[in-house]
């Protein structure tokens, strides 16, 4: 299975159904991106720029360093979360081919909600 912008070097795959969630690497190499990719889908659900997480400086040619530890899915509402050191934790919601960043006051709310 072909999966965008995916390399071993920088994370591994985390599937939850048909979907899969990893961190990839820009074409230059040195932008880390979220992605969410599905089953039979040509373009990523998701497709975002980590921000202040690189995968290996200008001035080297080290090699990478993986980027981000596995991506974590939560069932419901289904949401992925990236923890990528540089940038801090992110959570996406999924809705079939629609993705929104939960933010933190979301979580809050719906944690007060099931109380």
């Amino acid at each position: 299975m072909n999966l965008p912008e995916f390399d071993v070097l920088y994370s591994e795959a985390s599937w939850y159904r048909d979907y899969a969630a990893y961190c990839g690497a820009s074409e230059d190499g040195k932008k880390v991106l979220a992605v969410v990719a599905q089953i039979a889908r040509r373009k990523p659900v998701l497709k975002q720029v980590l921000q202040g997480a690189m995968v290996k400086s200008a001035e080297t040619d080290e090699a990478p360093v993986a980027a981000c530890p596995t991506p974590i899915w939560q069932r419901a509402p289904c949401r992925v979360t990236f923890d990528a050191p540089a940038s801090g934790k992110q959570t996406f919601a999924i809705r079939g081919h629609v993705v929104d960043l939960v933010t933190e006051n979301e979580d809050e709310d719906e944690e007060e909600g099931t109380k």
